[in-house]
């Protein structure tokens, strides 16, 4: 594999004790107005309607309206970014401004771990927290590199986050697989098509 841009260089830097990074996608923001806007439906049918007619298909019709649009804010709103944090013994992601989903994988349970130069919805059939049952899970809110762990029971973990090289890099130290100043951040992740559960279609 050839040495990505910038190896020489940062193979002489030390390795930090904890590393953190983080990804974004800001047309989340859009959709997530989608969902405010059915919320805001279902309230001003529910304040403006005249309820003396057709009450059942009225409530239906505002519970719809408000059920959708928080399902809509939930499933965008957790995923307008990610913040992924290695330390000594895990690797953490968690997701949107509460940090739910959350997902912590220590270790001992990673065999190996990969840089992906580009992730893309299209693989994992969507936006958001993915599963493929043949592979395994990823949280993808962009875009672009990512961090693939490969896990002991053959299935694989893979996150969208910027800076990624140096993550794995930290990691691969962390499971002894390289020195402090290796070279080598690892390689392309799992390229598919589609077939996932998550969040959002995209």
């Amino acid at each position: 594999m050839k040495d990505l841009p910038g190896q020489e260089d940062e193979a002489a830097a030390p390795l930090p004790e904890t590393w953190s990074g983080r990804a974004t996608n800001r047309v989340q923001w859009l959709l997530a107005a989608a969902g405010a806007a059915c919320v805001a439906l279902g309230v001003e049918l529910a304040v403006e309607s005249n309820w003396n007619s057709g009450p059942v298909a009225l409530v239906m019709s505002v519970v719809g309206c408000v059920a959708a649009g928080l399902l809509i804010l939930f499933g965008t709103l957790a995923f307008v970014h990610v913040a992924v944090s290695v330390d000594q013994e895990y690797l953490e992601v968690r997701c949107g401004h509460i940090g739910l989903p959350r997902r912590r994988i220590a270790f001992d349970q990673v065999v190996a771990a990969d840089f992906a130069p580009r992730v893309t919805p299209r693989q994992w059939g969507g936006w958001g927290y993915r599963w493929r049952p043949e592979i395994g899970t990823a949280v993808v809110v962009r875009r672009g590199e990512a961090v693939v762990l490969r896990l002991g029971d053959g299935r694989t973990f893979t996150v969208t986050v910027d800076d990624a090289e140096s993550a794995v890099r930290v990691i691969r130290h962390r499971l002894g697989l390289l020195p402090p100043t290796a070279t080598d951040p690892g390689a392309p992740g799992p390229t598919g098509a589609t077939g996932a559960t998550g969040a959002t279609g995209g």
